[in-house]
């Protein structure tokens, strides 16, 4: 038998008509009445190619996640977010953000970056594997938090075929932890 601490699955399914995080935390079955705390691990396997999110905890509102990118790859087309506010924060590597007039930031490891909701943006790992750790909250809990647009206003999913998505690759045995 498989032991699933050291054998990684994929999250990402590319062409699903659902995206990764709203599958992901669906399955959740977060109880807002539970009220009590939840304890994680910032553990994430290490990719050659494509990006993966590992799920680590979420409320009703918020949710956070272990993003990892293989070298050179990033969230691909610019898009925005249009009911989630959001911050990345680098645990490994090196992002380089690219805003809509091309505009460029570079961010290295313990640094950050806070996309409040209707930021357009994209990014790439650059030299190497990225770890990113993902915090995102719903603005207005009447609508989904799962909105995404390009520039032109048209939705695309995260995993869609047309956002230039690749197969996962893990690195065989690599973690971040």
């Amino acid at each position: 038998m498989d032991d699933v601490s050291t054998t990684p699955k994929t999250t990402k399914i590319i062409g699903d008509s659902v995206g990764t995080m709203e599958r992901v935390l669906g399955g959740a079955k977060f109880d807002p009445n539970a009220k009590k705390p939840t304890v994680f691990k910032m553990r994430s396997p290490i990719l050659k190619q494509g990006n993966d999110r590992t799920y680590m905890a979420a409320t009703d509102r918020m949710w956070v996640f272990v993003n990892t990118y293989g070298p050179e790859s990033g969230e691909n087309q610019i898009h925005t977010h249009t009911n989630e506010d959001h911050s990345f924060i680098v645990l490994q590597g090196t992002a380089k953000f690219f805003g809509p007039n091309g505009e460029e930031t570079v961010i290295d490891r313990n640094g950050g970056i806070m996309l409040p909701r209707g930021t357009l943006y994209t990014f790439r790992a650059v030299g190497g594997p990225l770890i990113l750790l993902r915090v995102g909250c719903v603005v207005d809990a009447e609508k989904s938090p799962w909105g995404r647009q390009t520039p032109d206003g048209k939705t695309m999913l995260g995993n869609a075929k047309e956002n230039g998505q690749l197969p996962v690759v893990f690195e065989d045995g690599a973690f971040f932890e």
